[in-house]
């Protein structure tokens, strides 16, 4: 039953952040992109500190080491991600899946800023070779055209693949940390105050709130990231980081760009190109080989192996 629930719940998952690179394409059809952003942690960060207040003891950051934890998580995961993203995405060339297979070289990128950053550390030849073949699969997907660099989207994906970047220094920074803060706290205030820096980034950048139209569908795509894939999504993902450890949980990266397709396809009408699906197989391999030993152990763990 419990391996069911896991199962179930990871699907869930998958699902809820593989559907919310389309409801990012579905909302920039409505509001400017980096207020879009900002929007959805207004109100993701409400629903997070309610639930951290319920659920902990204490759901306000205390001394200096919890709150450079908090902003942290504000600068790199929640503002610098999501604008890069969202920005990316408001480029038509960027499918929901194109989008999404990118993000999914997010777990490559983390162990390589690990390995940086993180004494203990260190990448081995075949690790490097991992990376390489990863970031392969990211101009495979990115497709550039030599005699224009700035057309066909190509810009728009280094964007995504900035964003991915800027996860994975965040989740490593948030690793090396030695705050003792309950995670649901974390996110909770780094959503709040990333949601702060990203209405400044919008304000500079000449995006108002007049700009922004208010329909049906765009309060479903903001209500849908906002509650579905940030405030109900953190709190599975956390459940199952808490039992599945993080490799089995970093693998609802490589299973959201499936959702993401096939969600596209069904509510947006995009197509799925064949360098989505080659980028999408390179950046698979890159991560095999870099996370061979762990995934190798928890094969060993589950008795998948001898």
């Amino acid at each position: 039953m419990s391996r069911l629930r896991n199962l179930s719940l990871f699907l869930v998952l998958a699902a809820a952040w593989g559907s919310a690179f389309v409801a990012i394409n579905a909302g920039l059809a409505y509001f400017p992109p980096v207020l879009f952003a900002a929007f959805r942690f207004d109100v993701a960060g409400v629903v997070m500190l309610a639930y951290a207040a319920y659920a902990v003891d204490d759901p306000i950051p205390r001394g200096r080491a919890q709150w450079l934890e908090v902003v942290s998580g504000a600068v790199f995961i929640i503002a610098g991600y999501h604008v890069l993203l969202f920005v990316g995405e408001s480029d038509p060339a960027v499918t929901s899946a194109v989008a999404a297979v990118i993000v999914s070289l997010s777990p490559v990128l983390t162990t390589v800023f690990a390995r940086a950053f993180l004494p203990a550390e260190r990448l081995t030849a075949v690790g490097v070779l991992g990376l390489l073949i990863g970031l392969v699969g990211a101009v495979v997907l990115a497709n550039p055209d030599p005699a224009n660099l700035t057309g066909g989207g190509t810009v728009s994906k280094l964007l995504v693949l900035a964003a991915a970047a800027s996860f994975a220094l965040g989740s490593v920074f948030s690793r090396a940390s030695d705050a003792d803060i309950a995670i649901e706290t974390m996110e909770a205030w780094s959503m709040l105050l990333g949601a702060g820096l990203t209405h400044l980034l919008a304000v500079a950048l000449g995006e108002s709130v007049v700009d922004a139209v208010w329909t049906t569908e765009s309060l479903l795509a903001l209500g849908y990231l906002s509650v579905v894939a940030s405030g109900i999504g953190f709190l599975v993902y956390f459940d199952l980081l808490d039992r599945l450890g993080p490799i089995e949980i970093n693998l609802v990266s490589y299973v959201a760009p499936v959702f993401a397709a096939v969600v596209g396809w069904l509510v947006l009408d995009e197509g799925i190109t064949a360098t989505t699906v080659a980028g999408f197989l390179i950046i698979c391999v890159g991560f095999g080989l870099v996370k061979r030993d762990a995934i190798r152990e928890e094969l060993r763990t589950a008795g998948v192996t001898g």
